[in-house]
């Protein structure tokens, strides 16, 4: 490493000792009952509304997105409340700390997502061998404006593809991580920020994709990759491994399988290296812990 690195390590290390420097005593009692908070609002938003009818009822689903984007618009208030009443000065915007920033804005789009792909490269290899269509009338379908009318007009995909990934990674990632992370540091943040969708949803393999998407937002320092990534699974939902194992082709599916998690854990670090996205990512700059998460 040359001198310039050097100056140049030994700057941001100052600079994340600086943003924390003076962390007030009972931090980690404001930052779990400021998320415990907010996750019992988001929740609470989608049963105020009293109904006999079921939850894919269109009337219901726009009632829900009425409460739930007033909820999620109001989220950063309890980052910037929070941020007020335990006196943390960080140097990044309110609006970078939550992930909406430019920098590194391309990278976040297209690599998270596909790193994303890879991971379920067995289902999607599934998929197209069961799909009707070829590769070309695929395409057609998805660059038919009719096609993006029909989605659009449809409440439940507009719940499960756009409304749901939004408000939620906004919500349980974006205003909680950098509440989280100065008390409980980037790697307890991982784990411990998906708990509060448990308490108040279900814990289950939600958990685990909540600390997936935590690890890619402190990452990349960008809400855009969580919220791709949160569709993109609404989409292709849980993988379907006994209709892989009774498949025609189970032996081709299934190496698929094993080769897309295989890649998954090889490249899970390189592809959200904060170097794409803007080294020190804004979340990172919360904490004087110097780690593999943030670097």
């Amino acid at each position: 490493m040359n001198d310039d690195d050097d100056l140049m390590s030994s700057f941001h290390s100052d600079q994340l000792h600086a943003n924390v420097a003076s962390v007030p005593d009972g931090l980690c009692w404001v930052s779990v009952l400021s998320c415990l908070l907010l996750a019992c609002s988001y929740v609470g938003s989608l049963y105020v509304w009293k109904s006999d009818l079921p939850r894919d009822h269109p009337a219901v689903i726009k009632r829900r997105f009425t409460s739930v984007l007033i909820v999620s618009a109001l989220s950063p208030v309890f980052v910037w409340a929070w941020k007020e009443f335990t006196g943390i000065q960080p140097g990044p915007s309110l609006l970078a700390l939550m992930g909406i920033r430019l920098e590194g804005l391309i990278p976040a789009i297209i690599l998270p997502l596909l790193l994303t792909m890879v991971l379920f490269l067995g289902p999607l290899i599934q998929l197209a061998m069961d799909c009707p269509w070829g590769f070309i009338n695929g395409m057609k379908v998805v660059v038919d404006p009719c096609f993006w009318t029909l989605c659009l007009g449809d409440m439940r995909w507009l719940r499960n593809q756009v409304v749901a990934p939004l408000t939620e990674e906004l919500v349980f990632r974006a205003c909680m991580l950098p509440m989280l992370v100065p008390c409980a540091g980037p790697s307890t943040a991982i784990f411990t920020c998906p708990l509060f969708f448990g308490v108040v949803f279900q814990f289950s393999y939600t958990a685990v994709f909540g600390a997936y998407t935590a690890f890619i937002f402190i990452r990349t320092g960008h809400l855009v990759g969580p919220v791709l990534c949160h569709s993109f699974c609404n989409y292709m939902g849980f993988p379907a491994l006994s209709t892989a194992l009774d498949h025609p082709h189970r032996l081709t599916i299934l190496s698929f399988y094993v080769l897309g998690v295989v890649l998954f854990f090889l490249l899970i670090f390189p592809m959200t290296d904060p170097f794409f996205y803007g080294f020190p990512t804004p979340v990172c700059t919360l904490t004087s812990t110097s780690g593999s998460i943030c670097s």
